[in-house]
């Protein structure tokens, strides 16, 4: 169900995930996250390939300077990002994933379908903000285990231009190496040992969402954008709030 969503909106459904895991399936808020990143590494490797036919990999690679633009960025991002997680408190850790599920909610409602014809910046002032932009969706992606889709897609539009299938796949192509980043970093941590003692569950889950997110973009256009996104954002922010309670 969740990469069924995740599919009919162009993402891999983490975010989505995460309030699951911590309220249905009572993982504690860094073992969730943990086990929602070890998850979207799997979907997003299997979502690339999946876009192949869709945007070529020589379409992908011919915008490598984008790509690596928002890397250097991205990376620095998602390794601190985790390093905060595993310190923060369990309490303020729920409050922040709280917080930041409802700035998804509205970058899925604002953000969602952008175009832009055209970058906004050029020169050195696109490079500085392509890599505030990414260190700054890294950090969120860290902290909250997802790939970070739902920020990287309006940014590509937006700030550099892109068409949004590309956009689609450059985000792909950005999360992959940023998401391992973070799970490095968050593989120093005890709470790490979650993977290992629900490794069953990581895949049984990740195959699901793969299954879901290719049945999502079979359907995508059935449910209007304008009636899917908002309900989608509302359950984002009730989830939002369950989790703030929870912590």
């Amino acid at each position: 169900m969740i990469g069924a969503l995740g599919g009919l909106i162009g993402l891999g459904g983490a975010e989505f995930r995460l309030p699951l895991l911590i309220g249905v399936f009572r993982f504690r808020a860094l073992e969730a996250v943990i086990l929602n990143k070890a998850m979207s590494l799997i979907v997003v490797a299997a979502a690339l390939p999946f876009r192949a036919a869709t945007v070529s990999f020589a379409a992908v690679t011919a915008n490598w300077p984008i790509i690596v633009n928002l890397l250097a960025g991205s990376m620095l991002g998602a390794w601190l990002g985790a390093g905060w997680a595993t310190k923060l408190s369990s309490r303020n850790l729920y409050r922040t994933l709280a917080t930041l599920m409802v700035l998804i909610a509205g970058a899925l409602v604002f953000g969602h379908g952008s175009t832009s014809a055209s970058a906004l910046l050029s020169g050195w002032g696109l490079v500085v903000a392509g890599i505030a932009a990414g260190f700054s969706i890294g950090v969120v992606a860290s902290l909250m285990g997802v790939a970070g889709g739902e920020l990287l897609i309006p940014t590509l539009v937006l700030l550099f231009g892109a068409d949004i299938k590309l956009a689609g796949s450059l985000s792909l192509a950005v999360s992959l190496p940023t998401m391992i980043v973070a799970f490095t970093r968050y593989s120093r941590d005890s709470a790490f040992a979650v993977i290992a003692q629900n490794t069953r569950f990581v895949v049984v889950m990740a195959f699901g969402s793969i299954v879901g997110a290719f049945i999502g973009g079979r359907l995508l256009g059935i449910v209007p954008d304008h009636v899917l996104l908002p309900g989608l954002a509302l359950i984002l922010v009730a989830s939002s709030v369950k989790v703030w309670r929870h912590g």
